[in-house]
């Protein structure tokens, strides 16, 4: 396997280059609140809405992916002559690197995953869909679209969820497209009967659908084997990945069962991250790199999908940190300057709603934690930002702070609710929440929204200012005083 470090130079390999992405796309719905009672009609949770987003799903969060990855996406999928499949195509066309080419039928529903948060855990999920009825109009709408986009890419990817778009039809002609331009097609499966892909070059199941597919056990690493190899099987012209979870990825190569363990990391949602595998693994392709290079990227990438909330996209920059031995351990980037400007309009160009926070986090206390977990809460991305030593200084007194920036950033660079961190030498953050814009600013403390620094600038831009009450008698003063008593 490649060093670390030439894993890192595939995304510049691949970076700009144009992927032809075929599928199911979806709407992805998040409704988060807090739930802090019972209903007395009957015992469930009752939610108190604090903001929905949405976001494309399905095949979209595939094409999501390899944008925020580098790569030009054309997105082919099928849409509703409804108001979701309006939002669906606004919001793939307003992702920085996605040109959709969306197909919409008025005898189609566009399909919703509605999904309900409290606290980073989701409540319940509301699927919105219907039976794809036949119609050849549809299929020769995708057909003819695929002929067109094929041209001038490096790759084809199908990812199939069975919600209607991807017949036998569409994809023997999204093979032929293939074959015209002698470029690879990688599939996301969803049909348990892996012959109808018979003509791809990659084939990417999942452990329980590779067990389906093949009726045997997939739980351990010779199972996984066994499986594989009936897999190759049914399917011997196609490469084969197994995703396997938290036990990384399984491959053959010239019949050789290979295993790629996964990275450990805490797990906050999983949702999408078998799209952002996709996603790593057509872009190790694309930047022709052998199957166990392939693997290892989508490994890291998989690994910090998984730590975030939501659908979960992971970036370049993201892919690059986690491959610096030196930033292993660290869950965020911590980014000053243009470098800082450049990854929030990333993330919001990806229809992601970004938070800040800041303060002194001069000894991590429970009140930290709470801001930091009703910040993340509102927020798909959080920056936090600190401080610096000598503006600590400034506020607190000579003998403040007690731990150097350095550590302080390096902290809350570990906690799996950050995004970002960047440190400001000024007294108020006042001129950083006016160069980044954020979508919610977050301030913990006995506040009012007329009080709090940055405050009308977020709201001037439409933005969310919410304000966190502090945990009694927790304080880095109260701690200090009691220290020495």
């Amino acid at each position: 396997m490649a060093a670390k470090q030439d894993l890192a130079s595939l995304l510049e390999k691949a970076r700009g280059q144009r992927v032809l992405c075929i599928g199911d796309v979806m709407l992805d719905r998040f409704v988060y609140g807090s739930v802090d009672r019972i209903s007395p009609e009957s015992p469930v949770p009752v939610l108190h809405r604090t903001r929905t987003a949405e976001m494309p799903g399905g095949a979209g969060n595939v094409a999501r992916n390899l944008a925020s990855m580098g790569l030009e996406v054309v997105m082919i999928g099928l849409a509703g002559e409804d108001h979701e499949g309006e939002r669906l195509e606004a919001l793939l066309k307003g992702h920085a690197g996605i040109s959709p080419r969306l197909v919409h039928s008025k005898t189609y529903q566009t399909v919703v995953k509605s999904r309900f948060v409290a606290n980073n855990q989701q409540l319940l999920r509301v699927d919105t869909e219907q039976a794809v009825p036949e119609d050849e109009a549809i299929t020769r709408a995708l057909i003819d679209a695929i002929r067109t986009e094929a041209m001038n890419c490096r790759a084809v990817v199908i990812s199939d969820y069975a919600k209607g778009c991807i017949t036998p039809q569409v994809f023997a002609a999204a093979v032929q497209a293939a074959r015209a331009q002698s470029i690879p097609l990688l599939v996301d499966p969803k049909s348990l009967d892996f012959s109808v892909y018979a003509g791809a070059t990659l084939i990417k199941p999942n452990a329980a659908e590779l067990a389906s597919a093949t009726g045997l056990l997939t739980a351990r690493d010779d199972d996984v084997e066994a499986a594989l190899k009936a897999a190759q099987a049914i399917v011997p012209d196609s490469s084969i990945i197994v995703t396997r979870a938290g036990k990384g990825m399984s491959w053959l190569e010239n019949g050789v069962a290979y295993h790629r363990r996964g990275e450990a990391r805490q797990v906050f949602d999983v949702s999408g991250a078998g799209d952002t595998s996709m996603a790593a693994i057509t872009l190790g392709v694309v930047a022709e790199a052998g199957l166990e290079d392939a693997v290892a990227l989508a490994v890291t990438a998989s690994g910090i999908a998984v730590g975030k909330t939501g659908t979960a996209t992971v970036d370049a920059d993201e892919i690059r940190r986690a491959l610096r031995p030196q930033d292993n351990l660290l869950r965020a980037a911590v980014l000053a300057g243009e470098d800082l400007s450049r990854q929030v309009q990333s993330w919001k160009s990806a229809g992601l709603r970004v938070g800040f926070t800041n303060g002194c986090f001069d000894i991590l206390h429970a009140g930290h934690l709470k801001l930091l977990e009703e910040s993340k809460s509102r927020c798909d991305r959080l920056i936090v930002a600190i401080n610096t030593d000598a503006s600590v200084k400034r506020l607190k007194g000579p003998s403040r702070p007690v731990n150097h920036e350095r550590d302080r950033a390096s902290l809350l660079a570990s906690i799996g609710l950050v995004d970002a961190v960047t440190l400001f030498g000024e007294d108020t953050p006042a001129d950083l929440i006016e160069r980044l814009k954020p979508d919610l600013l977050v301030k913990g403390g006995d506040y009012t929204p007329e009080t709090i620094v940055g405050a009308e600038t977020v709201l001037a831009h439409g933005g969310e200012v919410h304000i966190v009450g502090l945990v009694e008698d927790i304080s880095t003063t109260a701690i200090l005083a009691r220290s020495k008593d």
